[in-house]
């Protein structure tokens, strides 16, 4: 087993629509990771890994949450599903 060391983790576990809870969570990611020094790795566990799949169709009204993901695994964030890091496609 390793040891996995985190700057700023953040576990998310609602779906990408109907709260706002994974957008906020987003927000905090990209906010962190533009100042200097800072990790940021995100734990999809439940319903929260439904926000890693591509093509959702967005709610009128909703942030598109699959463009903010992109944006703070663009900015150096990392991004986990039950501990193992997401295959990349």
């Amino acid at each position: 087993m390793s040891l996995l060391i985190v700057n700023d983790p953040l576990i998310v576990n609602d779906p990408p629509y109907g709260t706002e809870r994974a957008y906020n969570a987003l927000r905090l990611a990209r906010a962190l990771l533009e100042r200097e020094g800072e990790s940021v790795q995100i734990f999809l566990i439940g319903d929260g890994a439904s926000n890693a799949k591509r093509g959702q169709k967005v709610p009128h009204g909703y942030y598109n949450i699959e463009t903010m993901l992109e944006a703070v695994l663009s900015r150096g964030g990392a991004l986990l599903d039950s501990g193992n890091y997401l295959p990349e496609d």
